[in-house]
């Protein structure tokens, strides 16, 4: 099932000549269900069509963090990995639960890079330690990314994959299992770039001041 939200920047974030309206449309959570490892999610952000995401990243204007609310944690396979590039889908007949691993990516599922030809996601800066020890993804100076060049970046029917997570002790209600925010940059339909600055799906305010991350429940969640 997929349920969409759209909603704005966390403040007047947007740098200098980047101040232009953006393609950006919000976030799609596909909910995937229970397949015995916990809940798992599938996110897209939503843009416009014909233009593309280049980077998932965090910079003091806008920190990344995507976490599991309290009591919750991530899912974690022995033999996958943090981004989608470690996920090869030619194991899942002999190791199932290699599908349901929690990892990031930009339009590839998969290391083949279903559905596209290839997967040439790279990252820099992202310590994902914590985030395969089940915990958050959280840096204000790092990303993963792929270069303009590459299709991944393409929206498809007007969405990029940006991440998988499979939630432990999930509620089936992604908007709440999954707490934080993202910025962005890609191209619009122009072939100029674009960013949005510390933009999130924004989850019940009592669940956010649990989790810790108080200081974003005065963002509105439209849908």
């Amino acid at each position: 099932m997929k349920t969409s939200v759209m909603l704005g920047t966390a403040g007047a974030l947007t740098l200098a000549g980047l101040a232009h309206a953006t393609p950006f449309q919000g976030f799609t959570i596909e909910s995937l269900g229970d397949m015995g490892y916990g809940e798992t999610y599938r996110m897209y952000v939503n843009i416009d069509d014909g233009t593309r995401i280049d980077a998932v990243f965090g910079n003091s204007a806008g920190s990344l963090e995507i976490g599991a609310a309290a009591g919750m944690s991530f899912y974690q396979n022995a033999l996958g990995g943090p981004t989608s590039t470690a996920i090869n889908s030619a194991f899942f007949p002999l190791a199932a639960s290699l599908e349901w691993d929690s990892y990031v990516s930009i339009g590839a599922l998969y290391a083949n890079g279903h559905p596209f030809a290839e997967n040439k996601l790279l990252d820099i800066g992202v310590d994902f330690s914590g985030f395969n020890a089940g915990g958050s993804i959280d840096t204000s100076n790092g990303s993963w990314f792929v270069t303009p060049v590459d299709p991944q970046g393409e929206e498809l029917n007007g969405m990029v994959f940006i991440g998988q997570f499979t939630v432990v002790g999930g509620s089936g209600d992604g908007y709440a299992d999954l707490l934080g925010q993202v910025s962005l940059q890609g191209k619009d339909a122009d072939g100029n770039t674009w960013q949005e600055l510390g933009v999130t799906w924004v989850p019940a305010p009592g669940v956010l001041a649990l989790f810790g991350f108080a200081g974003l429940a005065g963002r509105r969640r439209r849908r």
